[in-house]
């Protein structure tokens, strides 16, 4: 096998004649790795020929490259710049090459990283040699152009993240509370749901049970306010009783301010999550796919799916539209070893959990669903709930790229009803005992 060098000089002492001399009239292909500072650029002839490597600091001397790619294009002779998807690192180069009229051409990282030890029989991989990958994979036909968002895309963009910040936020303070209340208070939880608005008004309000058990009468009032009226009595007094009775830890002064603190910020991130949301619904209103799916999982989770995962029209099948979302199945197997599947979690991991809350509203309404989650978990001893949760997700996706394009939802379309008729019986089973209260509920699932 030819030795393969991974030589690169800088852009600065680049003699354009000579480049040119040797590329006129000819198909070139500039394959780019993507770095925070430190950039390589390979320059390769159609005939897999490589003519340099070029290396500079970006952005600072950027616009050196850009000056060497307008001059190497021509009519006769084209000039093509492909590159990964490494994070943001390479947004502000390929905007550049955009504006300048240059063709960009998107690899995946996984091609490239699986091709290492193909292209030369070395399995190491560094910068110059990625970057003659990258442009090699092109020439093989194994990249994609890359289209240029809209700014009403990049709006959409933007308010996802918006919401995955919060989301996250919210979770990471929930969960902090959870961790004070066991500690403190554990029967509130029993009681009422401490991730609820009453009790974390509640707890904002008085820092632990110590206050509550002081001040019972205005206790009662607040979580009747809170809750509009809505919450039980009996529900009431049982708060002021495990608040009177716990057996948790008897907070100290600064203990109750910190449980104040982490209640008030997952109270404020709960209403900054509600308004991220309606702003993720206003962006995607226009998008008939959001409409038509938001008649089965609702507006708030249509409008994520649409915005995250994208609308089923631009997909060709609906395991496109699966694999976009991450959650297409992988499995690592060699010899009698035989890798259990997992899902790949490429996609977004907002739109992920908020299937999954789809989900469990559908177990609730759906009886077929319900009947298939039953005999799924059965089957395997009780166990694995959230996996059945899960391969629910994958079909509903799928059907969800049907009823975005127009057809009409039928849970019963997503499985075999034949295998399920002596389990439709189930459907008025409670939801708790669907999901074993005693044996413990499916997961819920963090943002990826």
């Amino acid at each position: 096998m030819k030795k393969h060098t991974y030589r690169a000089v800088s852009i600065k002492s680049v003699d354009v004649s000579q480049v040119l001399a040797r590329v006129r009239g000819t198909r070139v292909v500039v394959g780019v790795d993507v770095a925070k500072e430190k950039m390589v650029a390979s320059l390769m002839l159609e005939s897999y020929e490589v003519i340099g490597l070029v290396k500079w600091s970006h952005p600072s001397e950027s616009g050196l490259l850009i000056n060497l790619l307008e001059q190497l294009r021509a009519p006769e002779q084209r000039v093509e710049v492909v590159m990964e998807p490494s994070g943001v690192y390479g947004d502000a180069l390929r905007f550049a090459f955009w504006e300048r009229g240059l063709a960009v051409h998107r690899v995946s990282p996984k091609r490239s990283h699986d091709a290492a030890e193909v292209y030369d029989g070395v399995p190491s991989l560094f910068d110059p040699k990625c970057a003659q990958i990258v442009a090699k994979l092109h020439l093989d036909g194994a990249s994609e152009l890359w289209e240029r968002e809209s700014d009403d895309k990049r709006k959409l963009a933007a308010a996802l993240r918006v919401l995955e910040v919060h989301t996250k936020e919210l979770a990471r303070n929930r969960n902090r509370l959870e961790g004070y209340l066991t500690r403190h208070w554990p029967e509130l939880g029993q009681v009422l749901d401490p991730r609820r608005v009453t009790a974390l008004e509640l707890l904002i309000e008085y820092g632990g049970p110590r206050g509550v058990a002081a001040d019972p009468q205005g206790a009662s009032e607040r979580m009747r306010l809170v809750s509009r009226g809505l919450l039980r009595d009996e529900v009431v007094h049982r708060v002021i009783e495990s608040a009177q009775r716990t057996f948790g830890v008897p907070p100290i002064d600064e203990e109750e301010r910190l449980v104040r603190v982490v209640a008030a910020e997952a109270r404020r991130a709960h209403q900054l999550v509600r308004d991220a949301r309606r702003r993720v619904a206003e962006l995607t209103k226009g998008i008939a796919a959001t409409e038509a799916i938001a008649t089965v999982v609702g507006p708030t989770t249509a409008a994520v799916v649409v915005a995250a995962v994208g609308d089923p029209a631009n997909f060709a099948s609906p395991r496109a539209f699966v694999k976009s979302a991450g959650l297409n199945l992988k499995e690592k197997s060699s010899g009698q070893h035989k890798g259990a599947l997992h899902i790949t979690k490429r996609g977004s991991g907002v739109a992920r959990m908020y299937l999954y809350l789809a989900v469990l509203r559908l177990l609730q309404r759906e009886p077929v669903i319900r009947a298939w989650y039953v005999k799924k978990v059965s089957r395997q001893g009780g166990a694995y709930r959230s996996r059945a949760v899960i391969a629910i997700m994958r079909k509903l996706l799928m059907a969800l790229w049907h009823v975005g394009r127009g057809a009409t939802f039928q849970a019963q379309k997503l499985f075999d009803t034949r295998r399920l008729e002596h389990q439709l019986a189930l459907h008025d089973v409670p939801l708790g005992e669907l999901f074993g209260e005693v044996r413990g509920k499916p997961e819920r699932p963090r943002p990826h």
